[in-house]
């Protein structure tokens, strides 16, 4: 397989799987959890918890004027990510690992654009980490699946500036 082709392809296959499972859980989340109250597993330290989330990550956002919000959830972000796909796969010397990081980024974000179209502006969330110091507000797969991939991304590009370096 080509390089430019093996880009592709690992992209739209996290894309994908990280927009799937999104999905996937969070029927399960509704249908287990509605009606419920904070379970905890895991020996607490994941708790469980059926939100519907007018924000972003963590409910950023949330008390916008909903005008705003629908413009920026609905419209500029996923613009954003459209731009940040094309401009990142069309890159020479793309590499698996950027793709890897641009789909987790673009199938959480897609994830989460989908579940505010079917549920009017809404995000379901449903996960919280409570471990030591830890202690997360409520979030879903695509929020992990966006946070991962900006972890990816910055790692990428961190060591290509650092191989750089090296290399002058």
């Amino acid at each position: 397989m080509r390089p430019r082709a093996r880009v592709l392809f690992v992209f739209f296959v996290v894309l994908l799987c990280s927009a799937g499972c999104d999905h996937a859980s969070k029927q399960v989340a509704v249908s287990a959890l509605a009606g419920s109250h904070r379970t905890s597993v895991a020996g607490g330290v994941l708790q469980l918890e059926l939100t519907h989330n007018p924000g972003a990550f963590l409910s950023l956002g949330a008390r916008l004027p909903e005008p705003v919000r629908e413009a920026l959830f609905m419209g500029a972000i996923p613009l954003l990510l459209l731009w940040l796909c094309v401009h990142l796969l069309r890159a020479p010397g793309a590499s698996t690992r950027l793709s890897v990081g641009v789909g987790l980024v673009a199938g959480g974000g897609l994830a989460n654009w989908i579940d505010r179209l079917l549920h009017s502006g809404l995000v379901t969330d449903f996960l919280l980490i409570d471990f030591g110091p830890v202690h997360t507000g409520v979030f879903n797969l695509a929020d992990a699946a966006v946070v991962a991939g900006v972890v990816l991304l910055a790692a990428t590009r961190s060591s290509l500036l650092f191989d750089r370096r090296r290399a002058t």
